[in-house]
C-alpha cells in the first residue's frame, strides 16, 4: 500500500482556502492547511494538519514542504490603502517567490497559484479582457494588481526552471465567510441597508466555484496555463439588489456618479489622516466601483468541459441564507 502524501494549502483560513480545503477533505485528501494569524481547527480529522507558518520563513516553508505532493497557494493580501503597499509586494510577490522555490526544492508534482484579475492589463472599453491581456505599468495604478502580477512572474519562472504550474485569476469571489472584511463585506453592507449604489459592472463568481476549479485543475494534465475564474459580468447594481430582495432589505437607491467618488474618496483620505484608521473608499476602489469591465471565462470552459459554473443569483441566495442563520445565532 502507498503512502498517500500531503496537499498544502496556504491561506487556509481565507474565504478560498477554508472551502478549498474542506472540498479536499471531502475527497478523502490528507491536507497541510497553512495559516499565519487565524488558526484553523482540526475537529479530530486525522487527514488535516493546521500550520502556522510566515510564508516569508524559508526554512520552515521548506520543512513543511516534506511529504507533499500537490500545492495550493491561496494565500494572499488584498488592500488599496497606500500605507498597506509594503505588505502587499511582501506576501502577493516575496512569499510567492518563496513557495515557488519551496516547491522546487522539493520537487512536487504540482502548483496551483491564486492570482487576480487584477494583475491583468488595462482595460480597453467595450472589449471582453482575457488571459492575453498584459499588464503595463499604466495598468490601473493598483499597488494590489502590481504585486499579484510580480507573483505571477515568479510562478512563470520556476516554470521554466521546471515547475509544473497553473495559474487562476478569480474575479470578485462570493462567499459566506467572514462579513467584516473581504468580498463578503458587500453582503453586510447591504444588510445593513447602505444606500449607495453604482452602475460599474465586474465579474463575479462562486467561492465554491474557485476551488472546484482549482481541484479539476489539479488533477488534469493541464499545466503552464492561466485561466481567469469568473461566472458572470454584472453590474453592481444587479448584485446588491439580489442580496438586498434575499435577506429582504431595502434595496440600495442613490446612484455614486463619478463627481460624488471623488468628493467621497478625497474625505475618506483626510478623516483617515486624522483618525489613523484604513479608508473604507480610496482613488482605487473609487474608481474600480465606476468602471465597466466584463471578462471572457471560455478558456477555463474549453480546457475542463465537465466544468459549469452557478449562477450568481443561486450564489447570493446560498450566501444570505448562510449569513442570515449566523446574525440569527447571534
Amino acid at each position: 500500500m502507498t503512502h498517500q502524501k500531503y496537499h498544502l494549502v496556504t491561506g487556509a483560513s481565507g474565504l478560498l482556502g477554508a472551502e478549498l480545503v474542506s472540498q479536499l477533505l471531502r475527497e478523502g485528501k490528507k491536507v497541510k492547511a497553512v495559516y499565519h494569524q487565524h488558526p484553523i481547527a482540526s475537529n479530530g480529522n486525522e487527514n488535516l494538519i493546521p500550520i502556522q507558518c510566515d510564508l516569508l520563513d524559508v526554512i520552515q516553508l521548506e520543512e513543511i514542504m516534506e511529504d507533499v505532493d500537490y500545492v495550493y497557494h491561496c494565500a494572499g493580501f488584498i488592500s488599496y490603502s497606500p500605507k498597506h503597499r509594503a505588505q502587499l509586494y511582501s506576501i502577493n510577490y516575496e512569499a510567492t517567490a518563496n513557495v515557488v522555490n519551496a516547491c522546487l526544492s522539493a520537487n512536487i508534482k504540482k502548483l496551483v497559484h491564486v492570482s487576480s484579475v487584477a494583475a491583468l492589463g488595462k482595460n480597453i472599453k467595450n472589449k471582453l479582457v482575457d488571459e492575453t491581456l498584459q499588464w503595463t505599468n499604466d495598468a490601473n495604478g493598483s499597488s494590489y494588481g502590481h504585486s499579484k502580477y510580480l507573483g505571477e512572474l515568479e510562478v512563470w519562472r520556476g516554470i521554466a526552471e521546471g515547475l509544473n504550474a497553473v495559474i487562476v485569476s478569480p474575479s470578485i469571489i462570493l462567499g459566506a465567510g467572514d462579513w467584516n472584511k473581504g468580498s463578503t463585506a458587500i453582503f453586510k453592507n447591504v444588510f445593513n441597508e447602505f444606500k449607495w449604489y453604482t452602475t460599474g459592472i465586474n465579474g463575479f463568481v462562486d467561492v465554491r466555484d474557485v476551488a472546484n476549479s482549482m481541484v479539476l485543475l489539479m488533477n488534469s494534465d493541464i499545466s503552464n496555463e492561466k485561466f481567469i475564474i469568473s461566472a458572470e459580468n454584472r453590474t453592481y447594481q444587479d448584485v446588491f439588489n439580489c442580496i438586498a430582495e434575499n435577506f429582504k432589505k431595502n434595496k440600495p437607491t442613490k446612484l455614486v456618479t463619478p463627481f460624488i467618488a471623488s468628493i467621497v474618496w478625497r474625505f475618506e483620505k483626510i478623516k483617515c489622516f486624522f483618525t489613523k484608521q484604513d479608508p473604507l473608499i480610496t482613488k482605487e476602489t473609487a474608481k474600480a466601483a465606476l468602471d465597466h469591465v466584463q471578462y471572457d471565462n471560455t478558456k477555463l470552459l474549453k480546457f475542463l468541459p465537465e466544468f459549469k459554473y452557478q449562477p450568481i443569483e443561486n450564489t447570493i441566495a446560498y450566501c444570505c441564507n448562510i449569513l442570515q442563520q449566523k446574525v440569527n445565532n447571534q
